[in-house]
């Protein structure tokens, strides 16, 4: 069992990636610890300030204020060299996964495992994937085996959305960060999706961050509940201690989003370096 990453934030302020120059930042400074093995996700309503959190984690957007540690490190006063490293220890799996249309699934899904591999094992891998049932038993965890040889422009939105997630079961890394996995999913999907990967981080000791539209899920599936709220950290709790006026109070202008009848706003983020990074 692998140990996953601890996190620690002392009055981290981030831009999202998209914003304008001189915007606010999206993320207000904000101080959060998080144990290495522990899983916890983060809900909030559109434009809280979420999906900037987790490219902060995942060392694609250095803080504009205040300061971020990875295991006691301070991954932007790392060498590159050293930084790239550090990344390959991270995944990151954004709502909208970078899989390139013309791609045998295959291949996307292997693609997890390039930051344990030279060069040329990874150019290799493009043309001949090298673990095909590693890949098959990923994808059958989604519910998609059969798709295994599929070309990704044939998949659903939520299909290609399962891949990105399989991804993880194949990567090197101590901390997954998902952001908003289920949006494209039904009920059924969404609670097999989410079983798989807080049962496989627990499995593994792996770091779970998850930013979640869907409060109910959160509060079935996570030990820890962090809600922001216009970039700052509204409340921090055991998902027992959520009570309903404190989600109406979070989502007092985003009753819709509470009840879950609308899909998150928040805009998307382009992909990050940290999963397809090679060393």
């Amino acid at each position: 069992m692998s140990a996953g990453l601890a996190i620690e934030l002392q009055a981290v302020a981030a831009r999202h990636p998209a914003a304008r120059p001189g915007a606010a930042p999206a993320l207000q400074p904000t101080t959060l610890n998080v144990a290495e093995g522990e899983v916890l996700a983060v809900i909030g309503p559109s434009g809280a300030g979420k999906t900037t959190l987790l490219q902060a984690l995942a060392c694609a957007l250095p803080p504009s204020a205040g300061r971020l540690r990875l295991d006691g490190v301070d991954p932007w006063e790392l060498p590159r060299r050293e930084l790239q490293v550090l990344r390959g220890r991270l995944f990151l799996a954004p709502q909208v996964p970078p899989l390139p249309p013309r791609q045998r699934v295959v291949t996307s899904v292997l693609a997890g495992r390039l930051p344990s591999m030279g060069l040329l094992g990874s150019v290799r891998s493009l043309f001949y994937p090298s673990d095909i049932p590693a890949a098959h038993a990923a994808l059958e965890r989604f519910d998609l085996a059969e798709k295994l040889f599929e070309r990704v422009d044939r998949l659903s939105g939520g299909e290609r959305q399962r891949v990105g997630l399989a991804r993880a079961l194949l990567a090197p890394a101590r901390l997954w960060l998902v952001d908003e996995p289920l949006s494209a999913l039904d009920p059924a999907r969404s609670r097999q999706a989410i079983d798989t990967l807080v049962g496989e981080a627990r499995a593994r000791g792996v770091t779970l961050v998850a930013t979640l539209h869907q409060v109910d899920v959160a509060l079935a599936h996570f030990p820890r509940i962090v809600a922001l709220h216009q970039g700052t950290v509204a409340f921090d709790l055991p998902a027992a201690a959520v009570t309903r006026e404190r989600l109406q109070r979070l989502y007092a202008q985003h009753e819709h989003e509470l009840r879950g009848d609308a899909p998150s706003a928040e805009p998307a983020t382009p992909p990050a370096p940290v999963v397809m990074h090679c060393r």
